[in-house]
């Protein structure tokens, strides 16, 4: 009987994948010491014990995994006796001594939702800073309402730009680059607000629409990573945690901004925000793929669940436009997603000026009680992103259900804002828009899900498209409201928005679907 080291296996960069009945026994990162472990295979008929070693080579991200086994002499035959086959389910049954830690098996995809959860968390917070620091800015440069409405709209002059181009992008070169270039824009972006600011209007009109270029590119290029990252059946909680990133962004910097402004001036939210994008693009840079094919570190039993239930590996040479505008469901996201960033853009950049003129909040109070509605909206996006995932899993149809949390989308902030103007109560007041913000959240498993569910290889360019409808209604939103605040009441305002949400109810349970309808 003799005693040899053979090579189990050998990896390199990009690594080498074994055949699929072998064994999993790679290390996910280049070991640095020797590492030992057992691995035991049992079939009906015996047991094998290997002792295994893993060493670094030393040249480069290379490696060999030894094995010491016995051998004992053996008659060669023409054919493989049944005695020495090994089952086909042996290797299912590896056991390897060796603990992993927990981050090393955390799955990779959700790793991504992560980091798009985190993009999304700073871009709120650099967007909603403005409308606490308008307050200030707006006494400091003797701005009247139109002029107030101009600045907070000019963001999206920029946002526009880029919604259809960057997911054009996305879906062409990978989501990891276009959004790690839209972080980086828009924090550059932020920070230059204060000198253009001091610079004069035009410059800080310029500024803003800047940093809507590179928040422009955001959604389609996280669409586009998410849909080949993420299977169906986690598609709803993946996509509901990531907008809910902007939930808490906005939370974070209403809540935030007014100390910030307190202490150290309104230039202040700007630098400090502004600066968090270059930690955010460090780990970005390091950990995320656009692709699950890009990453060398990807278990195999994760890589095979992704393949199986979501990926398409053929890349997008062209877009077929007149395809996609023919269909009625891509219509009918165009029109509920205008519908609904009507009100959603309206409450976002305006709430606080609500607060501190009808309510008679200050500036601290309004930005705390601003708080409540989108922890609210964090909660529900989550909520229905469960609901939503669980009822597909129970068979009901992915149609079904992406009406049903949209029209809860709709007709629920369309029924707490038409309420406003029957309260007196401030507390009351808050109370109707929290629950309008968590009832509106809904629509992240309704319309903000479907463009995977009907186009997974264009989703990055459906998106930018349907959003570019939803830019549009913030543009002009944003802008007419202060046209109405000059000439109404905000009984006008809320009324504009209760009419918009009404029509998307209707085009969207009429048009729309939730079966793939582009390939």
């Amino acid at each position: 009987m003799n005693t040899a080291r053979a090579v189990l296996y050998s990896f390199t960069n990009p690594p080498f994948r074994p055949l699929k009945s072998l064994p999993d026994i790679s290390c996910p990162k280049r070991p640095r010491e020797a590492l030992n472990f057992r691995v035991r295979l049992r079939t009906d008929q015996r047991c094998c014990i290997f002792r295994v070693s893993v060493r670094n080579l030393g040249r480069g991200e290379t490696g060999k995994v030894y094995a010491d086994v016995k051998s004992e002499r053996y008659e060669i035959l023409e054919s493989v006796p049944e005695s020495a086959k090994l089952e086909e389910d042996a290797l299912d049954d590896v056991v390897l001594d060796r603990t992993v830690p927990w981050w090393e098996e955390f799955p990779k995809r959700w790793v991504i939702v992560i980091l798009c959860f985190s993009a999304f968390l700073l871009c709120n917070m650099d967007r909603v800073n403005m409308s606490i620091a308008i307050l200030p800015m707006s006494a400091e440069y003797n701005w009247n309402p139109a002029t107030v409405g101009l600045v907070q709209s000019s963001f999206f002059w920029g946002y526009l730009l880029t919604q259809i181009a960057g997911g054009i992008w996305a879906d062409k070169v990978g989501g990891k680059t276009v959004l790690g270039f839209g972080v980086i824009w828009w924090s550059i972006a932020t920070i230059l607000t204060p000198v253009a600011a001091k610079a004069g209007l035009p410059f800080l009109l310029v500024s803003r629409a800047f940093m809507g270029i590179g928040e422009g590119v955001a959604m389609p290029a996280m669409n586009n990573i998410l849909s080949k990252w993420v299977p169906v059946s986690e598609r709803s909680r993946s996509l509901a945690l990531v907008y809910s990133g902007m939930y808490l962004g906005s939370v974070t910097g209403l809540a935030f901004s007014p100390f910030l402004i307190h202490q150290f001036g309104w230039p202040s939210v700007f630098y400090s925000y502004g600066s968090l994008g270059t930690v955010w693009f460090a780990a970005w840079l390091s950990k995320a793929h656009s692709s699950p094919l890009d990453d060398p570190q990807l278990r195999p039993a994760e890589k095979k669940l992704i393949f199986a239930n979501s990926f398409s590996k053929e890349p997008v040479k062209t877009i077929p436009w007149g395809l996609i505008l023919s269909k009625a469901p891509v219509w009918a996201l165009i029109v509920s997603h205008f519908c609904h960033n009507w009100g959603t853009f309206i409450l976002l950049t305006w709430m606080p000026t609500y607060y501190n003129q009808v309510l008679k909040f200050n500036l601290t109070e309004s930005g705390l009680f601003c708080v409540l509605p989108w922890l609210t909206m964090a909660f529900s996006s989550n909520l229905g992103g469960w609901i939503a995932d669980t009822l597909v899993s129970k068979g009901l149809s992915v149609t079904t259900v992406r009406k049903i949390m949209q029209s809860i989308g709709f007709l629920g902030p369309a029924f707490f804002l038409t309420q406003l103007s029957h309260i007196d109560s401030p507390a009351m007041a808050v109370l109707c828009m929290a629950c309008s913000q968590g009832t509106d959240a809904f629509s992240q498993s309704g319309l903000y899900s479907n463009h995977q569910d009907i186009a997974p290889r264009y989703s990055g360019v459906l998106l930018g498209l349907s959003n570019t409808a939803g830019v549009l209604a913030g543009v002009f939103g944003t802008a007419a409201t202060g046209y109405i605040l000059q000439h109404g009441s905000w009984d006008d305002v809320f009324k504009v928005s209760v009419g918009l949400y009404l029509v998307g109810t209707v085009v969207w349970n009429l048009f729309s679907t939730g079966e793939k309808i582009l390939d």
